[in-house]
C-alpha cells in the first residue's frame, strides 16, 4: 500500500497581477479556415459526410443569428433606457447613494459612455440609483 505525504502551498504576495486577455470569439473567417483544414487534413478513405458537413454549417448559421440577436437587444436595451431617462425629466427623484439618499427634480439625460444618466442637483447619477419618482412638486 502506497502513502501520500500531505503538500502545502505558500502563495506570493508580491507576484505581480497579470493582464487578462479576453478570449477570442470565433468568426466567420475562423470557421471557414477551420473547415477548410478539416478538408484537407481528413483521412480520404472516410471523408466528412454530407449530413455532418451541413450540421456543421447549420450550427454556424445559428450561432451568427444568435450575435446579431444579441447585438439587437442590446441596441433595444440602450434605447429603452434612453427613454426612461428622459421620462423622468422634471419629475422628483429620490436616489440611494453610498453616501445616503439624495433628493432632487431630474433637469435632464446625459449620455456616460453609451448609457444615459439623469441630473439632479447639477449632478449625474445612473438610473439604477433612483428609489421614488414623483410628479415635480411645482406641478402639484
Amino acid at each position: 500500500m502506497s502513502t501520500v505525504s500531505s503538500i502545502t502551498g505558500t502563495s506570493n504576495q508580491n507576484a505581480s497581477a497579470e493582464s487578462v486577455i479576453p478570449a477570442k470569439t470565433l468568426n466567420q473567417e475562423d470557421f471557414f479556415k477551420l473547415l477548410i483544414t478539416q478538408l484537407t487534413s481528413q483521412d480520404p478513405m472516410k471523408p466528412l459526410s454530407n449530413a455532418e458537413f451541413m450540421g456543421q454549417m447549420a450550427q454556424f448559421s445559428s450561432l451568427e443569428q444568435t450575435r446579431s440577436m444579441d447585438a439587437t437587444i442590446s441596441s433595444l436595451r440602450n434605447d429603452q433606457q434612453m427613454l426612461q431617462a428622459n421620462s423622468l425629466i422634471g419629475r422628483d427623484v429620490n436616489l440611494k447613494l453610498d453616501s445616503g439618499v439624495v433628493q432632487g427634480t431630474v433637469t435632464s439625460v446625459q449620455i456616460d459612455e453609451g448609457t444615459p444618466k439623469i441630473v439632479v442637483n447639477g449632478a449625474a447619477y445612473d438610473l439604477s440609483t433612483v428609489l421614488t419618482i414623483s410628479p415635480a412638486a411645482n406641478t402639484l
